[in-house]
Order: C-alpha cells, then structure tokens, then sequence
C-alpha cells in the first residue's frame, strides 16, 4: 500500500526542512590532494521505455535497437581515445569499468569492455564493477507508466518535481537527499580505488599543480588512473552536484544525452569539469535516424 504522505501533491515544510537537512550530511567530498586521475561518465543507451516515452526509475528495460547501436559507437570511441579528435582523458586503459547493476547499463558497459578487449584496443580485459550506489533514481508508482498518463494524474506533483525537486517526488520514489546519501558512498570508493592505484608521487607541505589550471596552455599530460562510470541521468546529476559540492536544488541544471561522455578530472583536492557530454561519436546514427525518418516519410507521402 502507498505512503499516503507521498501522495500528497506538494510536499509540507516538515518534509522540506527533513530534505535539506540530509543535503547537508551528503555536502563535502573530500578528494585527496595529491590525487591527479579522471572519472567519465557514459549514460546508457536508449531503452524500449525511453523509445515508448514511459517513466524508468529503477524498472529493469533492456536496450533498444538504436540503444545497442548506440552502445556499440561509444564502446568503440572509448576502446580508441586517442582518434582524432582525441579524447581528453589518459593514455592506457582504465582502471575499471563501474556501472549501474539495472541492466540498460550494464548492457552498454558490457559493450565498452568488449571493445576495449579487441586487439585493434587495448587489448586486455577491463574489470567491470555493478555500483548498486549507482542505481536511478527510484520513480516508485511511476514506473513503467507513459509521460502522458503521469502527466495526467499527477499534474501537480510532477510540476512541483520540475521546478523544486526537494519538495516533491514520485509517489513511493526516491528523495534526491536520499540518493545522494548513496551516490556519495559509491564516489567515496570509486575515488579511493583511483587513489589507491595513482603512481607514488613525491611528498611536499603543499600538493603538486602538474598542469596548468587555465585550458590551452601545453603541459605535462596525466599519468594518473581513470575510470569509467556506466549509470542513468538522474543519478549523474546528484553525482556532479556532490562531486562540486552544489545544493541539491540545482537538480536539473545538468543534462546527460544517450551514451554522451562527460569527463571529471581530480586534480589538487578539487574536481574539474574537463568535457561535458560529448556525443560526436553519435553523429552517424543521427544521420541514419534522419534518413530512416525520411525515407518513411516518402513512402507514406506525410509532408
């Protein structure tokens, strides 16, 4: 049976100030400062519940056609980074591949290790690691139901979760507070794990800047680990936010296309936003989408 408090259409003070108090013990991440590495964020491919226009959450849909298409072009732009133009991310392979245990992404990292294995690559195989901390966010009573009906029942709820996503969620959802109580833990490790594989570097009273902090001036490139992180837009956005340690009501100023890449680097005790989502990689499947789209149109005689 539903929470009746979570079908309330506009959530109270109580559950507001509840809200940001948990936002507040989420705030901090503390990155090492002798840390040099990089995290890229992969959004998964298109899923049959995308391609229906249906709520996703945490239901398990596995990817479409186009979305293994999809898949398949960015595995291969991650196995040959150095391609012009060059992804801006280390030489070698990665240290891991982490993903979200739903299995849209797990298929699309499935697919970023099959390429990387491929001897034209790195020709090794990456471990891949399922983050249950990486889930999406749940869409509790949501799931699986059209945008047209959602928008139909819960008019009020799904507005007020638009423009103040604190106040108000899917009913039997998930808060975003509660997510980003578990995307912080799974950062933690990830960071860690990318510490602990860093090259040793020499101690000093202040940390290393090996690269200019300013963009277009030549410098030593990273040598340090990178990781990859396989994952959904909802939960990407609570990554970011807690990675630059932004109030969780800036929610929906971040947005993750379909296998786009967005690349983090670490640097100094602080994370960089070095690239954000990168989709050159997909400009053929848009090309054969159009054509696809015209080619119906001519058969059917639509203008």
């Amino acid at each position: 049976m539903a929470d009746p408090a979570r079908e309330r259409p506009l959530s109270s003070p109580d559950r507001a100030d509840d809200a940001a108090r948990r936002a507040d013990a989420t705030s901090g991440l503390i990155i090492p400062p002798d840390l040099e590495a990089t995290i890229v964020l992969v959004r998964h491919g298109e899923s049959t519940f995308i391609e229906e226009g249906r709520f996703q959450g945490q239901a398990e849909t596995p990817l479409s056609s186009l979305g293994q298409r999809q898949a398949q072009r960015a595995a291969e732009r991650l196995a040959h980074p150095g391609v012009s133009p060059a992804l801006p991310i280390p030489a070698g392979p990665p240290l891991e591949i982490v993903h979200s245990p739903l299995g849209r992404a797990a298929a699309t990292a499935a697919a970023v290790a099959t390429a990387m294995a491929a001897d034209d690559a790195f020709g090794l195989h990456v471990p891949l690691r399922p983050d249950p901390g990486l889930l999406e966010i749940g869409q509790g009573e949501w799931e699986g139901l059209h945008r047209a009906e959602i928008e139909s029942r819960w008019a009020e709820v799904l507005a007020m979760w638009r423009r103040r996503p604190l106040e108000a969620w899917a009913p039997g959802g998930e808060s975003i507070p509660v997510v980003a109580a578990r995307v912080r833990r799974s950062l933690e490790v990830l960071i860690g794990r990318l510490a602990a594989a860093a090259p040793v570097r020499e101690t000093s009273s202040e940390p290393a800047l090996a690269r200019s902090p300013v963009a277009g001036y030549r410098g030593a490139p990273s040598d340090g680990p990178w990781s990859i992180v396989v994952g959904h837009d909802g939960v990407f956005k609570v990554l970011l936010l807690t990675l630059f340690d932004l109030p969780l009501e800036r929610f929906w100023m971040w947005s993750f296309d379909l296998c786009g890449f967005t690349v983090i680097e670490l640097r100094s005790g602080r994370a960089v936003l070095r690239a954000v989502n990168l989709t050159e990689h997909l400009a053929p499947l848009l090309d054969a989408v159009a054509q696809e789209a015209t080619e119906e149109r001519q058969r059917s005689g639509a203008l």
